[in-house]
């Protein structure tokens, strides 16, 4: 049973990757199939407001299972997250100093922390 479950676990994570790759591939259509309109700036927003709290849940539930060196692993894998928002910022007119010292602040300090956890 616990094969069937982490095979089970495995292709949600590749549905996952596939979607977050289809709005970055495709950003009108998947919106659209996500079932707002592409233009919805409120809805855009809760969206990525969601994806910042899950973010938050999955890493304090990494820690509560698994420990700090698990959640210094989760924290370099989630440094993803601020420097593809940087490249989003730098990418569509926003200030670098936004994309640099907001977002790529962010994900050093994700990388940096992750490690002393990780390797102790």
């Amino acid at each position: 049973m616990s094969l069937a479950g982490l095979v089970i676990a495995l292709l949600v994570c590749a549905v996952g990757l596939t979607l977050g790759a289809r709005f970055l591939l495709a950003p009108r259509q998947a919106t659209l199939d996500y079932g707002v309109a592409a233009d919805n700036l409120r809805a855009l927003t809760a969206i990525k407001a969601v994806r910042d709290l899950t973010a938050g849940v999955v890493l304090l539930v990494v820690w509560a299972a698994a420990g700090s060196t698990a959640l210094g692993w989760a924290l370099v894998a989630t440094a993803l997250t601020p420097t593809a928002d940087a490249v989003i910022v730098l990418t569509n007119g926003g200030k670098r100093f936004t994309a640099l010292g907001v977002h790529g602040l962010t994900a050093a300090v994700f990388v940096a922390l992750g490690l002393v956890l990780a390797l102790g």
